[in-house]
C-alpha cells in the first residue's frame, strides 16, 4: 500500500507539486519534435555534444541542436529501445565499454529509428568541442555515416590560471575559424547580430541556473534532485534561445517563493545528501529510496555545473552568483565581443576543470558538500563515462578526509544491462544506517 509520507506524522514541511515541471515537459517535448519535423520546415539539425557550443550556428542560418547526450539519456531511461540501440551499436563492431550516451544515440541512428517516433533525423552537419576523445570520435562516426560535414573545436584546459588569457585567445581563434568554415561550407554570409543575441540567451540561461541551483542551499530544499534533473535540461537543450532563458526567469521566481513559504521538495526531509555526476537514468528510483529515510539528494556537482555558471570567491573557492552582462558592462555588440563570452563561458566553467584532474574536483566536491549542508555524499563509480569517473576514488579519500561520510556505488548513467539494482538499494540501506537513520514508518 503507498503511503503519502507528505501527510505523515513524520511530515516537517509544507510541500506542493513544482508548477514549472510542466512548463519544462512543453519545452523538452517542442524540442524533439522541432527536430523531428525540421527538415520539412527548412530549418537545418545541427547535431554535436551539449557541452559544446550550441549558440554558434546561430548565424548561419535557422536550425535545431540535437545534443547527442540528452538524446542519449533519454533513451538510457527506456531499457528495451536502449538495449536495441546497443545491440545495433555491438553487431557494428565496436566496444561495449565506450560512453553509453554515445553508444545509446549511434544505435538509434544505426537503426534508423527516432526515440520519439520515425526515422533518425539526418543532421545538416556536425559541430562538436572536444573536451572528451569519444565524443570527438562520436560525431566523426555521424558525419562518415551521413557524408555531412563536420567541424571540431578543441577546449584548451590548463591548470595554470595565468595561462587563461592565452587559452581565450586560442579558443576565440578556433571559433572565429568555425564561423569562416559555415561561409564556405553553405555558402552563406554569416549573421552576427543572432549570433550576439543567441549568446546572450546563453549567457542568461547558464547565470539564471546557476542561481537557482545556489538557491538549493535553503532548508528545506525547495528542489530535489530528480526534480532538477527535468529542469536543468532545458538549458542543456536550447540555453541559445529565448524560451530557455524566460523559462528560467520564471523558475527562479517560483523558487524564491518556495523558500519564502517553507516549502520543501521533501515534507521529511531530515537529511541532505550531496550526488556526484551522471545518475543512472535506468535506475533513478535510488532517490525515492533515500526519501524513505528522509534524505533529499539536493543536487550534483554534475547537475548544478553542466549548465550553471558561476563566480568563485578567490578565498575560498565558494561559488557565488554571476553578475549578469549588463551589470559587468559585457553585453556583446560585435561577433568577437560575443566570441569572447563564449570562451569565458566554457573555460571557466566548473565541470570542465572538475574531469581535469582530481585535486581540481576534491576542493569543489568538499565545497559543495559543506555549503549545502550536506550530511553525506553518494558518488557513481559510471562505467558509461570514463571521463566524469577519473580520479572518483581520490574525491572519496578528500571528502572522508573532511570528515563527510561517503558511499560509492557501481553502476552505468545509460546502460541498464550494468545495474545491479539489489546490490545498490543494499548499499543505501546500510549508508543510511551508518548515518543514524531509519526508515520513515507512518
Amino acid at each position: 500500500m503507498s503511503v503519502d509520507l507528505a501527510k505523515s506524522q513524520y511530515a516537517k514541511y509544507k510541500t506542493k507539486p513544482l508548477e514549472s515541471w510542466k512548463k519544462a515537459k512543453e519545452l523538452r517535448d517542442m524540442t524533439y519534435r522541432e527536430i523531428a519535423e525540421a527538415r520539412d520546415s527548412g530549418k537545418m539539425i545541427v547535431t554535436g555534444g551539449t557541452e559544446g557550443f550550441v549558440a554558434l550556428p546561430a548565424g548561419i542560418g535557422e536550425y535545431v541542436y540535437l545534443g547527442g547526450e540528452p538524446y542519449g539519456a533519454t533513451v538510457g531511461s527506456d531499457p528495451h529501445f536502449s538495449q536495441l540501440a546497443m545491440e545495433a551499436w555491438e553487431n557494428r563492431g565496436y566496444a561495449r565499454d565506450m560512453c553509453s550516451y554515445m553508444r545509446n544515440y549511434l544505435g538509434s541512428m544505426f537503426m534508423n529509428r527516432y526515440y520519439f517516433g520515425g526515422e533518425f533525423p539526418k543532421p545538416t552537419f556536425s559541430l562538436q568541442m572536444n573536451l572528451c576523445d569519444s565524443h570527438a570520435k562520436w560525431y566523426q562516426i555521424v558525419s562518415e555515416n551521413y557524408g555531412i560535414p563536420y567541424f571540431s573545436v578543441e577546449l584548451p584546459l590548463d591548470l595554470r590560471k595565468s595561462s587563461l588569457e592565452l587559452r581565450r585567445q586560442y579558443l576565440v581563434g578556433q571559433l572565429q575559424e568555425a564561423i569562416e568554415w559555415m561561409e564556405k561550407t553553405f555558402h552563406k554570409k554569416y549573421d552576427d547580430e543572432k549570433l550576439v543575441e543567441a549568446v546572450i540567451h546563453e549567457y542568461d540561461s547558464s547565470a539564471l541556473w546557476g542561481e537557482i541551483c545556489l538557491l538549493n542551499k535553503a532548508v528545506p530544499a525547495p528542489l530535489d534532485i530528480k526534480a532538477m534533473f527535468s529542469l536543468y535540461v532545458i538549458c542543456v537543450l536550447i540555453r541559445h534561445r529565448k524560451e530557455s532563458a524566460d523559462f528560467y526567469r520564471e523558475l527562479k521566481a517560483e523558487v524564491e517563493d518556495r523558500i519564502r513559504d517553507g516549502i520543501a521538495a521533501l515534507a521529511t526531509e531530515r537529511c541532505r545528501i550531496l550526488d556526484d555526476s551522471q545518475p543512472m537514468w535506468p535506475f533513478l528510483n535510488m532517490y525515492r529510496h533515500m526519501e524513505k529515510y528522509g534524505a533529499v539528494t539536493i543536487g550534483s556537482l554534475y547537475v548544478f555545473s553542466l549548465s550553471g555558471n558561476y563566480d568563485e570567491r578567490p578565498e575560498d573557492g565558494v561559488w557565488v552568483l554571476k553578475e549578469s552582462l549588463q551589470k559587468r558592462n559585457k553585453v556583446p555588440k560585435t561577433r568577437e565581443d560575443a566570441l569572447n563570452v563564449i570562451a569565458e563561458l566554457y573555460l571557466e566553467r566548473p565541470i570542465n576543470r572538475a574531469v581535469y584532474l582530481p585535486q581540481l574536483k576534491n576542493p569543489m566536491m568538499v565545497m559543495l558538500a559543506k555549503e549545502y549542508k550536506a550530511q553525506g555524499v553518494t558518488i557513481h563509480l559510471n562505467r558509461g563515462c570514463e571521463l566524469t569517473s577519473i580520479g572518483v576514488m581520490e574525491n572519496r579519500l578528500a571528502l572522508q578526509n573532511a570528515g563527510i561520510p561517503v558511499m560509492t556505488y557501481e553502476g552505468n548513467m545509460a546502460d541498464k544491462r550494468e545495474i545491479d539494482e539489489r546490490q545498490i538499494l543494499d548499499r543505501l540501506d546500510s549508508f543510511m544506517e551508518n548515518l543514524g537513520l531509519q526508515k520513515i514508518v507512518p
